[in-house]
């Protein structure tokens, strides 16, 4: 669901052309905690950017305790900041935290490459293709954050092939501060790699080298780090009418 789509559906029968405070629960939390991830990583809520609560509610007609749970939620995997009296900002990821990232990144993910390798099958293979296929015709359709999320959710399926559910999470976490990094710092129109580096990989996952594959995947993080143009912009106050509405 895109986000008009889901602001159009969440508005109020009455006419008022705001949301009604009728759906404040799990299903419509999760819809709002989407919207706001999409926007974030689409650079439409850009970092620095302040989330006050009260805005927030008053756009998606749910309460402002259900608008500060979907903010914590958010913070906990890093997108949002959470400051003491300045309250929600999006997070603004510096060069020290994106290099954080992408060496735990490089010792997580390559770590992982020979147990995939061993445990990889035929279904785990086409899944990923598709996902690979995906990725590529979203930037060739130029749907840069469609296709930061495909690449997200590529790495973060390879890692719960490796079978160890705890190394999985963390990997499907550092892919979503990742997503952000890319989102910020990196180059419309490309995700910092080959457009076949996916397919690559997979070639030596199906062929059991998990020896090549783990090498190669040091090779393809390194490649998307480099990519980036990191660069400082002010803080701001958006119109969040504006971006969640229309």
């Amino acid at each position: 669901m895109n986000q008009r789509q889901f602001v159009a559906e969440g508005k109020s029968s009455d006419g008022g052309g705001r949301p009604g405070k009728n759906g404040d629960g799990p299903k419509r939390h999760e819809a709002i905690y989407q919207s706001i991830s999409d926007a974030i990583i689409e650079h439409r809520l850009k970092p620095g950017a302040r989330l006050r609560e009260d805005a927030l509610a008053e756009v998606f007609g749910v309460s402002r305790t259900g608008i500060r749970k979907i903010l914590q939620r958010l913070a906990l995997e890093q997108l949002v900041t959470l400051t003491p009296r300045r309250g929600a900002s999006v997070t603004r990821p510096t060069a020290d935290e994106a290099k954080d990232v992408f060496d735990a990144r490089l010792m997580v993910e390559c770590g992982l490459m020979p147990e995939i390798a061993r445990r990889i099958t035929a279904e785990d293979l086409a899944a990923l293709r598709d996902m690979a296929t995906r990725e590529r015709q979203a930037l060739r359709s130029g749907e840069q954050s469609t296709a930061i999320r495909l690449s997200a959710d590529f790495h973060t399926r390879l890692a719960s092939i490796s079978g160890n559910a705890t190394l999985a999470d963390f990997v499907e976490r550092l892919c979503s501060r990742s997503s952000l990094i890319l989102a910020v710092y990196g180059n419309a129109g490309h995700l910092g790699c080959e457009s076949h580096d996916h397919d690559d990989l997979i070639g030596y996952l199906e062929a059991g080298n998990g020896e090549r594959a783990e090498a190669f995947m040091g090779r393809h993080l390194k490649a998307i780090e480099a990519s980036l143009s990191i660069h400082v912009e002010e803080d701001e106050a958006p119109d969040l009418f504006e971006i969640f509405s229309g």
